[in-house]
């Protein structure tokens, strides 16, 4: 079982453009559409379309259109009551791929719904093979509160491995030991390292020239202060992983890019089945990019189903 925990989840609304956005323009879309989102719904909506077995945990009410959503999916969930509806995204799509996204911040959780979702947590977790831990914090809660439910259930007899994928001030945080998986970007990588979100683009740039050095050595770093797994992905460059056992770096098959929204979430979603099936490190990186490519060549964010997906087409090398 992979439980996913989505603190600030989303319902997902895409806009497609037939040209190019213009600021202050009245555009007519080609299409759109609304899905169940945030990073751990991402994940889990992966993992089910895999047919693994995932729960996804989220404040919600019953009856919420992203409920409604997992439901018609037939995506398993645990929602926590919160009394409001769950916030809604916009992703702008242009023909060549670029995306443009506006987030609301989400609302504040009561006490009494953080007790809830915690409680949830720790039960749903128990015998479980992974807890992915997802996405933004919602307002209010501490940016520990990922780190401290890792140090909580990393040391239960039964408890799972535990995996994190979130930014700024929440990922620093889990940075520690006890956490199974941290699944950075280049420019959150380059953040965890002291170098400046800046030299994320350096990361990407010099990696996609063949130069994987610096990310190497900037995921290693990270990896020995954590003694877990980092899966940093580098955009259209693939993505690099590095175990206590070694490092690898991957290519993605060669895709049309249609949305990069969600393709880091296939990406941990794809890393996280690989493992449960007993994958070695290179075939779970292997993976991991294959879903990622997969998700980027398809509209808003779809989840990719495996018969979406190239993996004879990546390319795996050992650093």
């Amino acid at each position: 079982m992979i439980v996913t925990v989505t603190a600030n989840p989303s319902l997902d609304r895409l806009v497609v453009l037939g040209g190019p956005l213009q600021r202050g323009a009245v555009h007519r879309a080609a299409g759109a559409a609304a899905d169940p989102g945030g990073k751990g719904v991402n994940v889990s909506r992966v993992v089910h379309a895999a047919g693994e077995g995932t729960v996804a945990l989220l404040p919600a009410d019953q009856g919420d259109p992203l409920l409604v959503g997992l439901s018609r999916l037939g995506v398993p969930a645990i929602p926590v009551a919160v009394g409001h509806e769950v916030r809604s995204n916009i992703t702008v799509t242009e023909p060549d791929g670029t995306t443009t996204k506006l987030n609301a911040p989400g609302a504040p959780l009561a006490p009494e719904a953080v007790r809830a979702l915690e409680d949830a947590i720790v039960t749903s977790a128990d015998g479980a093979a992974w807890l992915a831990l997802c996405g933004s914090l919602p307002p209010g809660l501490p940016d520990d509160w990922y780190a401290r439910l890792a140090e909580r259930l990393s040391g239960e007899p039964d408890g799972p491995r535990i995996a994190v994928d979130t930014s700024g001030a929440a990922l620093a945080a889990s940075a520690v030991r006890g956490v199974a998986l941290l699944k950075p970007n280049a420019e959150e990588l380059a953040e965890l390292v002291g170098r400046g979100a800046e030299a994320g683009a350096e990361f990407e740039n010099r990696a996609a020239a063949g130069d994987l050095a610096p990310v190497r050595d900037a995921a290693g770093e990270l990896q020995r202060r954590t003694g877990g797994a980092v899966l940093a992905t580098l955009g259209a460059a693939g993505a690099l992983l590095v175990t206590a056992e070694g490092a690898w770096a991957a290519t993605p098959p060669p895709i049309t890019v249609r949305s990069t929204v969600g393709a880091g979430d296939s990406s941990l979603a794809g890393y996280l089945i690989a493992h449960a099936r007993g994958a070695t490190p290179p075939q779970r990186l292997s993976l991991a990019v294959a879903y990622g490519a997969a998700a980027a060549a398809l509209p808003g964010t779809q989840a990719p189903r495996p018969e979406e997906l190239a993996v004879a087409d990546v390319r795996v090398i050992a650093l």
